[in-house]
């Protein structure tokens, strides 16, 4: 049997094991443990509430069982951008404890992630100057936000993101989360990365060469076709269906952060949702890795 509670369970029994003992801090404990925080917070972005209060006034009258403290709203949001690191730091760990971390085939790809829609929005948020305008090609609209990048398996477990200005080039974030986790691409032989067009670029292919990185793409206009090119439609179809994943089930476009710190924690809080999907269908033999269908409801 796998649910939404023994989902959390196991999450819960995870973190608490692992990660929870470490980043406790001198003092009275909290009322609501770190592992209880990232527990409720995914539960959120299974169930699709977008809206904190709403989630909290939920929380309360019906998992009082789960969490025996809720804090007030403002409390819980101060709490989860407070455990940004932690959540990174948990979506690394799930991915360590399946066999799709030792992967040799990585997915790339980028998607917007919308933070307004009216110029006042754009000239008064305090996102200003981390959002900007950019142009979502597969969708033909342009859009005021981030963009965020996904490094995935094909299963759909997350091994990098990051958020980023949508007028940086993709093939420069792309080359700095490698840089950033220059330790982890050390340990990996033989590694094949799936990207689309918007990466192509000879320095970046010489660069991930002499990280040992094939970088597998589809041909450009006028280019000579590709190794490995026919096969990639069905690959590609792959982190579609993911970012289909993030923005369909859990509601990535739905954030309603106004900050730099909010909409990075819930960006983090739908890949750590995502993630832990992934990670106890794993561990608990479901045919689809990624399917969240057996909890979000």
């Amino acid at each position: 049997m796998t649910d939404l509670d023994t989902l959390v369970t196991a999450l819960y029994v995870k973190i608490d094991d692992d990660v929870a003992g470490i980043a406790r801090l001198p003092g009275r404990p909290p009322k609501l443990s770190h592992s209880e925080l990232l527990c409720l917070a995914v539960m959120q972005a299974m169930l699709g509430y977008t809206s904190e209060a709403r989630w909290l006034r939920y929380a309360r009258e019906h998992l009082g069982g789960l969490f025996p403290f809720l804090p007030l709203q403002s409390g819980y949001n101060k709490r989860l951008r407070a455990v940004l690191p932690l959540i990174k730091r948990v979506i690394r760990m799930l991915a360590r404890d399946t066999d799709f971390w030792h992967d040799t085939v990585w997915i790339t790809d980028s998607t917007p992630v919308e933070c307004g829609r009216s110029r006042p929005t754009a000239l008064r948020s305090d996102l200003a100057g981390f959002a900007n305008y950019g142009y979502c090609a597969s969708h033909s609209r342009f859009f005021w936000g981030l963009r965020l990048y996904l490094v995935c398996t094909p299963a759909g477990m997350p091994i990098l993101w990051a958020l980023a200005d949508p007028k940086i080039g993709e093939r420069e974030v792309l080359a700095a989360m490698l840089e950033v986790d220059a330790e982890l691409i050390k340990t990996r032989q033989g590694l094949l990365l799936i990207s689309d067009k918007g990466f192509a670029s000879k320095p970046l292919e010489e660069s991930l060469s002499q990280q040992g990185i094939t970088l597998l793409r589809p041909s450009r206009k006028k280019e000579v076709l590709r190794a490995g090119a026919p096969m990639l439609k069905k690959v590609r179809q792959l982190i579609e269906s993911i970012n289909d994943t993030l923005k369909g089930q859990l509601d990535l476009e739905r954030h309603s952060a106004r900050t730099v710190e909010g909409v990075s924690v819930r960006v983090a809080q739908r890949i750590l949702a995502m993630a832990a999907a992934i990670w106890h269908n794993f561990h608990t033999g479901q045919p689809v890795s990624r399917s969240l269908t057996a909890y979000d409801h």
